[in-house]
């Protein structure tokens, strides 16, 4: 029997948690600095409502009709579109790898907090704490270094992540109930501190008072768009296997809008948190778009100069990072939920037992992160992936939406059981149908010509060697293309033992009453 979420409240505060993590903690301020505050943030929520939201809205309502994951889903909307569902799932698998790892130096510097304690304004001591405990070369030299501390840290990050999900929504849902909050409380209480620091006011001001001149800047569209796509969790099967454990009486249009506004509350919230602090010790221009030297280098410099207690600064660390980790592990263990449920529902396995190889052999290889290369290697796999291959899988499930398929019928699944907010027709049709594919291919196409400005077509501008993006950027990015090709073959070999797969379209499916 599938799995089924014990009550709304359940599934929306796992969306939520699943779209809230990291990037909203340091990603987003970053941006929000580096492109005008207010305008920022403009061009944020216009992107969430016209792309993000009716996105997310299609993942989740295809989902919770066909009762699939990411591969069935799109299979039911077009038997050729099978592969595009894989590709979401290889998504997956590819940043859950290296986010576990980046989870790992959370929760070593979550441990490690005690040190800010002896560094009061040894702003150059607390920059480079992280970077000299995980041994990083700069390179993709270094692969025999190894990290010991990471590595501790990289299996109590993969424990944790099978821990909550073993039992599926079960224990999911237990563990949402706090994974959810607990940021949010922390983010109230270095808001409320960063309040109270001298010059607060203008880190506000800045964060919230647009630079209008700053939209004619390209740029900012693209990393705002960015942002929304990555944020909301779309494009790497999570929402397709949440979705899919939902029942028929959900109210899908209007859950969709409470997860996609929480996440940008939350964002905002935590928006405030970095520029009031930042201003506080007068180092709001040092912040950077680049999350990892956000929460690693700079961060740690406004820590120690908090104030004059040593005390006070390391409790503060150690409530900043423990928020890290509560929106970290929500995320990890997400994204390999929507991998086993996709494997588990196409090959009829054991869901249990396919989490627990899932983290086992991802773990195996995230083991890569944990060398002196494991951090140029995470910049190579992030840029390919996020850059190229998650708006790629995007740009597919619009188009088969919106084009293979009658995309009312989608609308209708939207809108069935609301009774108070209704998806208009002209806000969700022309979004999947026209606005979506056409920005999110302007977005892959600008990104492959900075590809090529950059660092000619094998690499990017990033001082990392031809090898080094061919083995790390572009085969990695052939893999994910070409998965769905690789499960055919895997299904024709089951074939021959008497496998059957499920090949049922959307109308061959029945609904639940």
């Amino acid at each position: 029997m599938r799995d089924k979420w014990s009550s709304r409240s359940t599934f929306i505060l796992a969306a939520i948690g699943s779209a809230v993590g990291l990037g909203n903690a340091w990603r987003f301020p970053g941006l929000a600095s580096k492109y005008g505050g207010g305008a920022f943030l403009f061009v944020y929520l216009l992107a969430m409502l016209v792309i993000g939201i009716p996105l997310l809205m299609l993942e989740i309502a295809v989902a919770r009709r066909t009762k699939q994951g990411a591969p069935g889903s799109m299979r039911a909307l077009n038997k050729k579109a099978e592969s595009v569902g894989w590709i979401a799932v290889s998504n997956g698998i590819g940043i859950s790898i290296y986010y576990a790892a980046v989870f790992a130096w959370v929760i070593m510097m979550f441990f490690m907090s005690f040190k800010f304690m002896n560094m009061t304004d040894d702003t150059e001591a607390a920059s480079s704490l992280w970077a000299n405990t995980i041994k990083t070369t700069g390179t993709t030299s270094g692969f025999t270094t190894i990290a010991w501390p990471v590595l501790i840290c990289l299996v109590i990050a993969w424990a944790l992540c099978y821990f909550c999900i073993r039992n599926g929504t079960t224990t999911v849902g237990k563990v949402v109930k706090y994974t959810v909050s607990l940021p949010v409380i922390c983010l109230l209480v270095l808001a409320v501190r960063g309040f109270t620091m001298p010059g607060a006011m203008d880190g506000v001001a800045k964060l919230f008072i647009p630079k209008w001149s700053a939209l004619t800047d390209s740029n900012l569209w693209i990393d705002a768009i960015g942002q929304v796509f990555y944020s909301l969790s779309t494009s790497m099967a999570i929402m397709f296997a949440y979705g899919s454990f939902l029942d028929s009486k959900a109210n899908i249009a209007v859950d969709s809008m409470i997860i996609a506004f929480s996440d940008m509350i939350i964002s905002v919230l935590a928006g405030i948190v970095m520029f009031t602090t930042m201003a506080g010790v007068g180092m709001l221009d040092n912040m950077s778009a680049s999350g990892i030297a956000t929460a690693f280098i700079i961060y740690p410099q406004a820590i120690v100069k908090l104030s004059g207690s040593g005390v006070v600064n390391m409790l503060f660390a150690f409530v900043f990072y423990f928020c890290l980790i509560t929106l970290a592990i929500d995320s990890l263990f997400s994204i390999v939920e929507g991998v086993s449920t996709a494997l588990s529902d196409k090959f009829k396995l054991n869901k249990k037992k396919t989490t627990l190889t899932i983290c086992l052999i991802e773990g195996v290889i995230s083991l890569i992160y944990v060398t002196g290369a494991g951090l140029a290697v995470l910049d190579i796999v992030d840029y390919f992936i996020n850059s190229y291959t998650l708006i790629l899988t995007g740009i597919l499930e619009v188009i088969v939406a919106g084009w293979f398929f009658q995309t009312t019928k989608i609308l209708e699944q939207i809108n069935k059981n609301t009774k108070s907010f209704f998806m208009p027709y002209v806000w969700f049709i022309p979004s999947i149908k026209f606005i979506s594919p056409a920005v999110l291919s302007g977005l892959f196409v600008w990104n492959i010509v900075s590809l090529v400005r950059g660092g000619g077509i094998y690499g990017k501008s990033d001082g990392y060697s031809l090898k080094a993006n061919i083995l790390f950027g572009w085969v990695v990015m052939l893999l994910i293309v070409l998965s769905g090709l690789i499960i055919r073959a895997i299904v024709r070999a089951k074939a021959k033992n008497g496998y059957t797969e499920d090949t049922r379209t959307w109308d061959e499916i029945p609904e639940e009453s």
